[in-house]
């Protein structure tokens, strides 16, 4: 009879493990190491989010995944327990007995050469089909003067007078356009990288040999002054066409009159890498209402998506067919690996013979994940009754 053990994960992972090796020696963190079980064998397939969510985890389970990589580790803190009473570590749970391991590449995926910081610059450094569209901001509206009314009859004093009401509609909460692609990007016009620029790293990290050019955050310095309406649309496309999102500017400039010379980049939260950088433009996910007007008031602009907006179209742009390149090299050096051990030791078991067999690699982005933040558009504006008297 046939038996596994408890204490090694599916062969498959650790085919997912060598893989920081061929993208970065930054650490890529290892959240979750499930058991192999045989009798519910996942696929050769790595799911990619941002987040963990019970609906991400719901999906991985469902498309029998074997590996989760989480952009954002669901673990920041030390644990003292593991309970269903706590949704994330429920998802954990779950995810364990379903034999699914997850892991987080996020530092790793920020800082190295070609990653998240290089892709947002990409962007920014972006053009679109010439002439660039003249982007505008749109004129205030007009108020209209409110209709008097008649004057009212002896009854109508007696009544309380009616208060005035507004029939609002509201669009359902919008999200970017699903993980944009490099063939959305060709779709939009946009070419990466295309106007001339030098960009250097804002926080250097010099203690990995070989990765020189890795650190947090980026700095672009345009050989040319860029308009801002230009680099808003250039974002906007890039991230995947949002309804709307915020910008900041000095309360005594006009967008349509802004040239751009430089630009701090940081992807999500990005005060802690950007506080001290001099640049015209703050581009990040998102900067708390006080460090927005510190900026402004220093002259600067701050361009912001909702923290992982400037994340997750990276899984799709970049990291899906880097990851599965790499994956499909080193699951057959597992496969070899796992065969020579079965050579030497003949402990392999048929359920685990059945698993090295497989040759098939699958990574997909991951549908249900999005920010938690969504934006609702003011579709129509109706007065209803009359205004008080």
């Amino acid at each position: 009879m046939s038996t596994y053990t408890t204490d090694k994960a599916s062969p498959f992972t650790r085919a997912v493990k060598l893989w920081q090796k061929a993208l970065t020696t930054l650490a890529i963190q290892v959240l979750l190491e499930a058991p192999f079980d045989p009798i519910r064998r996942q696929m050769n397939s790595v799911l990619l989010t941002i987040d963990l969510t019970k609906a991400v985890a719901d999906e991985a389970i469902e498309r029998k995944d074997c590996v989760v990589v989480s952009y954002h580790p669901i673990i920041f803190r030390d644990l003292k327990s593991l309970t269903l009473a706590d949704s994330q570590q429920q998802s954990l749970l779950r995810l364990a007995l379903e034999g699914i391991s997850v892991y987080s590449p996020h530092t790793a995926v920020d800082a190295a050469p070609g990653g998240l910081g290089d892709w947002l610059a990409d962007i920014v450094t972006g053009t679109l089909s010439e002439p660039e569209p003249e982007t505008k901001t749109a004129e205030p509206e007009k108020e209209v003067p409110e209709a008097k009314s008649e004057e009212p009859s002896k009854d109508d004093k007696r009544q309380r007078p009616g208060r005035m009401a507004l029939q609002r509609t509201y669009s359902k909460p919008t999200y970017p356009s699903h993980h944009p692609s490099i063939e959305n990007l060709k779709q939009t016009e946009l070419a990466p990288s295309t106007a001339d620029h030098t960009r250097s790293v804002i926080h250097s990290i010099t203690h990995v040999e070989g990765f020189e050019s890795a650190g947090m955050g980026r700095i672009v310095k345009f050989s040319n002054p860029q308009p801002l309406t230009h680099l808003i649309e250039r974002i906007a496309r890039g991230v995947g066409n949002p309804k709307g999102f915020p910008v900041a500017i000095p309360q005594n400039r006009q967008v349509e009159d802004i040239q751009i010379s430089s630009v701090g980049i940081c992807a999500g939260s990005g005060h802690s890498v950007l506080k001290d950088v001099e640049a015209d433009l703050l581009f990040t996910g998102e900067l708390s209402h006080h460090d927005a007007l510190k900026a402004t008031e220093k002259g600067q602009c701050v361009v912001t998506l909702f923290h992982s907006n400037t994340e997750r179209g990276f899984l799709s742009s970049v990291l899906k067919g880097k990851l599965t390149e790499i994956l499909q090299k080193e699951w057959k050096t597992v496969r070899e690996v796992v065969e020579r051990e079965r050579e030497e030791d003949g402990i392999l078991t048929p359920e685990w013979e059945d698993a090295v067999k497989d040759e098939d690699v699958l990574v997909e982005v991951s549908e249900r994940d999005r920010d938690p933040f969504g934006i609702v558009i003011l579709q129509s504006s109706q007065q209803v009754g009359k205004p008080l008297s």
